[in-house]
């Protein structure tokens, strides 16, 4: 199973669910079936390490997000991952825009697995840390809804 986050420039929201979600499978016991990546829908920041707020607050709850790098979403990925996540709704109609024809994933947001469909986790960069609090609670409890779902279908796989 492969998940992929996308957020606009892949240093504050998608990096967050990332390491969030690696931590939170290796508690789960999931941490070998679970591939887990993130990248933005821009080029800004390419190469380039989390926000300095988004590894304090990481780090803060015992998350290691500073080996990660920004990339761009790329049309391989459409292929490569099962869940394609999206951050908010502009980032969502960027997945849906590049969507190939023959894409089997599913492509959502990525707080529908709180049960609190059709919202948003607030792009943080231009505010303060409170913010990239926010984000991160935010992404906990996604990722909690995220694991029983994988989990529920992993079983039905078997």
């Amino acid at each position: 199973m492969r998940i992929l986050f996308v957020c606009l420039g892949n240093i504050c929201r998608s990096p967050t669910a990332e390491g969030v979600l690696r931590r939170r499978l290796v508690d789960a016991g999931l941490s070998e079936v679970v591939e887990v990546d993130s990248c933005g829908t821009g080029a800004w920041h390419i190469g380039k390490a989390p926000d300095a707020r988004a590894q304090a607050a990481a780090s803060q709850r015992e998350v290691d997000l500073s080996q990660l790098r920004a990339r761009q979403l790329d049309a391989e990925d459409f292929a490569r991952f099962d869940y394609l996540l999206a951050m908010d709704d502009g980032n969502l109609a960027s997945l849906e825009a590049m969507r190939p024809a023959d894409c089997v994933a599913h492509i959502g947001l990525l707080l529908d697995f709180t049960g609190d469909s059709g919202r948003a986790v607030p792009d943080p960069y231009y505010g303060g840390e409170q913010g990239f609090d926010e984000v991160f609670g935010l992404v906990e409890r996604a990722a909690d809804g995220l694991i029983e779902h994988l989990r529920q279908r992993l079983e039905h796989a078997q």
